[in-house]
């Protein structure tokens, strides 16, 4: 291989005067001799300035050499026994390992695996060693606890961890991801699934670091408004290299760096490998990464090479060593460590003469032990420890480290080492002899976990070193100790009584109203959460800016353009509103860290996030299903809902299927209301059921930007609007008579047909509102199958079926949703009796309410002709009196099916 030029700054053949050039680069050199880097940093900062003023094109560049952040002579040297640290992690990564492959050497008659990851953990041992050790606090009384988003796959070394701390028995480790008895382990870190443990679902990638930025801010926040003291606690989220190119990882950085989280440390595991091969095999992922965390305005920590490296780059005067650092690339990096020491003193030192001289007394084992940052314990340690003491900015740490460590030809730093899980017998006495782990070879066999007895020094290290930090992790909180009351009924009576006579309001306005009672609520009122993403005005909320201000951490220093109105534009460093811009993702990891503060930080906190339906569950499905793993407890509401409401928006805005997902959930408790009075009960319900009782649920409803007269609360109603359907109209006396359900805005239309049923028809028809199909749905569900499971017992009659049993006719079904959303009540409706659903199936587009309706086909005439039809069904009246009514009603009936429209 041909030399390299010894001058490796810049070209030399570019410089006008070399000598000149010289001169400078060695009065930096003195400066940084004489007086430190400090002194060094500020005169450039000096120069660069003057440049500016001169008006000189700076070249700018946002990284740094490929070397580490720290220098040796700058780490803060760990206080631990690295030698008992070692072997405990040793212990910690048999066990992963031994979980694992035994798990898959099982074989059920119906076939399959069951998976699970081994070189993830492998890669990170040491830096979750050095944060249990070191530098992760639990909650304690004199500390609120750190937070932990523990990357998914690496969940078998917590596992292995939690075993020795004898918090995981030996038969939890036998039966990982094998939960359905009741005595497994989750497959990745599920909340729900293990909720006195893990309190962070990460594994769905890209998640852990937006909602690890909102936690992050919502602990400021809660620090801001004295709610809970936070200064203390830092948020902690593991993430892979191959994670960041979700569009997730890397949204919302900035508002961590503008918000001055200090509280928030990234710690990216640059493996290099993502499941498939090299995340950047052409370039360089730590680069890429330090250049998007520096210009976002991120502190950045790069440790990349271990201590065996250090007296290498000590005697690399010419800088040569670290060109060949910066100009190998990623994927020839992962080749060197799935290889052995001779190949790379030939691949990699061998690419100039003088590194090969500098490696040339050194023995390929030597060069083998070469290390990577993120597997030397004290470099792991320093890096933390500068981490969790720098201040007003978050700080990300880019570690390089080797996938699969330790599994040898197995898998270490392979393409297949994510997929890697079935080690065979060679492979599995290779990781033990590597690894020094006690394990005669008549026993390897069967795999043995290891734990030490518990009075020797491993274990009592173990054990001492998480007192110290306040207990044991990860752990999470079931419940609040705190107990809050939920104002009654009444005290909502502005949104349950009638509507002043020639006064009409939207179910948007019973929110706000509803709202701004609880706030005046002494001791709830400052536990609520309004969550907005930029379109307070048109929900009608701008009242609430001036009421209760939005959080800044930086205050208001300017004058808003407004401040002579009433509701003007008020920030505030005490600021109760959260105002996330047009950002529908960061409002969701807002509310989830909200919704979530019963169980983070011991504070039950009430958020209400509100938005364009259409821009909720479709477009932020992920999060909320995150949100129901986390068991979330919070209102989500649904603005402008529905397929026919929002005036000219178009195909893009109108909600037709929010409903349909909002039931995908199964801890989701959804509602679409008609009536300002609905709006109260299921929001007082919701109160008691999530802050009273702490039940693990959370609410969606949908709310509506029509004005209309609102009836006012029928008493003893309140239970059945609950449970989904009550009666809110009768209709008169006839020969014949339907029953009409509705929800939402269409409810109305159903109550336009019960006039025109009985004025044009002479047809009785019972109106009923169904505030939530899916609660009709799940109750129904429910009682079918206890029916099942217990023939011989009473059988248990489904609510829908209750309510309807005793009122004759076919039943009608209008909703402003797909036809799917009533249909779900089918099973349920009385038997015998015809059921038609009329719904919005089909793409949105822009025009008045009258047209979308009429297009959709739910509007009066609709329904109308519906119940007409369900009647000639059953025989009760001719079939041309249906006809009759679609000519009479101007129907086009030979027009495209609005699905396919």
């Amino acid at each position: 291989m041909s030399a390299q030029p010894d001058h490796l700054f810049g070209s030399a053949a570019n410089d006008a005067d070399a000598q000149e050039t010289r001169e400078w680069i060695d009065a930096l050199s003195a400066v940084v001799a004489s007086g430190g880097r400090e002194r060094a940093h500020f005169l450039l900062e000096q120069l660069l300035e003057q440049a500016r003023q001169e008006g000189i094109d700076m070249p700018f560049s946002a990284t740094t050499g490929y070397v580490n952040t720290i220098e040796p002579q700058d780490e803060e040297r760990c206080p631990g026994n690295l030698e008992i640290e070692e072997r405990l992690r040793a212990y910690m990564r048999w066990n992963a390992m031994a979980m694992v492959v035994k798990a898959n050497r099982l074989h059920p008659a119906d076939g399959g695996d069951l998976g699970g990851h081994i070189s993830s953990f492998a890669s990170l041992a040491n830096m979750f060693g050095a944060g249990f050790n070191h530098f992760w606090h639990a909650e304690s009384e004199n500390h609120g606890g750190d937070c932990l988003y523990i990357q998914g796959h690496s969940a078998p070394g917590i596992y292995a961890r939690a075993y020795l701390e004898g918090r995981i028995t030996e038969e939890q480790l036998l039966n990982f991801r094998q939960e359905v008895d009741g005595k497994g382990l989750s497959s990745y870190p599920h909340p729900k699934l293990m909720p006195e443990f893990w309190q962070f679902p990460t594994v769905s990638m890209g998640l852990g670091p937006l909602m690890a930025i909102y936690q992050a801010r919502f602990l400021k926040y809660l620090h801001a408004r004295g709610i809970a003291n936070t200064e203390n606690r830092k948020v902690w989220a593991f993430l892979g290299d191959g994670e960041m190119d979700e569009v997730e990882s890397l949204g919302a950085i900035g508002v961590a760096a503008r918000e001055k989280l200090d509280n928030l440390i990234f710690v990216v595991n640059c493996n290099l490998q993502r499941l498939d091969g090299p995340v950047r095999g052409n370039g360089k992922i730590i680069q890429e990464l330090e250049g998007e965390f520096r210009g976002a305005g991120w502190n950045v920590i790069k440790l990349i090479w271990g201590g065996y490296w250090d007296p290498l780059l000590a005697r690399d005067k010419d800088g040569i060593l670290r060109k060949i650092m910066m100009d190998t690339l990623d994927g020839d990096y992962q080749a060197m460590k799935a290889n052995d020491g001779a190949f790379v003193r030939k691949n990699f030192f061998g690419r100039h003469p003088k590194t090969l001289e500098m490696v040339a007394k050194m023995s390929d084992e030597d060069i083998w032990r070469l290390n990577r940052g993120g597997h030397d314990p004290q470099k792991v340690y320093a890096a933390y420890h500068k981490a969790v003491n720098h201040k007003g900015q978050p700080t990300v740490l880019l570690v390089k480290t080797v996938k699969g460590f330790g599994m040898g030809k197995a898998g270490e730093a392979r393409n297949i080492a994510h997929q890697a899980k079935k080690l065979t017998d060679e492979d599995i006495k290779a990781f033990r002899d590597r690894f020094n782990i006690p394990i005669p070879d008549d026993k390897l066999p069967e795999i043995p976990f290891y734990k030490p007895a518990e009075h020797t020094p491993e274990m009592e290290y173990l054990h001492a070193r998480r007192k110290a930090l306040g207990g044991y992790l990860p752990k999470r909180r079931v419940k609040a100790d705190e107990q809050l009351k939920v104002p009654a009924l009444d005290a909502f009576k502005s949104v349950t009584d009638p509507t002043a006579e020639g006064r009409e309001i939207s179910t948007t306005q019973a929110y706000v109203r509803f709202l701004t009672a609880l706030l005046r609520d002494k001791e709830l009122g400052p536990r609520v959460v309004p969550i907005l993403v930029d379109e307070a005005r048109t929900f009608g909320m701008e009242g609430l800016f001036r009421q209760i201000g939005i959080y800044n951490p930086e205050g208001q220093k300017y004058t808003p353009q407004d401040r002579d109105q009433v509701s003007y534009y008020k920030e505030d460093v005490s600021g109760q509103i959260l105002q996330e811009g047009i950002n529908e993702a960061g409002g969701m990891a807002s509310w989830i860290a909200a919704a979530t503060s019963y169980s983070t930080s011991n504070r039950i906190m009430v958020p209400f996030y509100i938005y364009y339906s259409m821009f909720g569950l479709q477009r932020v499905g992920d999060l909320v299903w995150a949100a129901g793993d986390m068991q979330a407890r919070g209102f989500l509401l649904g603005g402008t809902s529905g397929r026919t409401t929002l005036n000219g928006e178009g195909l893009q805005h109108e909600d037709g299927h929010s409903h349909i997902l909002a039931g995908t959930v199964p801890n989701c408790v959804s509602y679409d209301p008609t009536f300002a009075h609905e709006v109260a009960v299921i929001m007082q319900d919701g109160l008691k059921r999530m802050v009273e009782k702490q039940e693990n649920v959370f609410y969606y409803i949908t709310l509506l930007n029509e004005n209309y007269a609102m009836p006012g609360l029928q008493p003893g109603t309140e239970e059945q609007i609950v449970k989904g359907m009550y009666m809110c109209k009768p209709g008169g006396k006839s020969e014949h008579r339907v029953q009409l359900l509705g929800s939402g805005t269409i409810l109305r239309e159903s109550l336009a047909a019960q006039e025109l049923l009985e004025k044009d028809w002479g047809v009785a028809a019972d109106v009923w509102s169904c505030p939530s199909f899916n609660e009709l749905t799940r109750d129904g569900q429910d009682c079918e199958r206890w029916n099942l499971l217990h023939p011989t017992a009473d059988a248990r009659v489904p609510f829908v079926t209750r309510q309807l049993q005793n009122h004759v006719g076919p039943v009608i079904a209008s909703t402003d949703y797909m036809k799917a959303y009533a249909e779900q009540i089918r099973p349920f409706v009385p038997h015998g009796r015809v059921y038609k659903v009329l719904g919005t199936d089909g793409f949105g587009r822009s025009d008045f309410r009258s047209k979308l309706r009429e297009h959709f086909e739910v509007n009066r005439h609709y329904i109308v002709v519906a119940a007409l039809k369900a009647l000639a069904d059953e025989g009760k009246v001719p079939a041309a009196k249906v006809a009759q009514a679609i000519s009479q009603y101007g129907i086009k009936a030979d027009k495209v099916n609005p699905l396919y429209a």
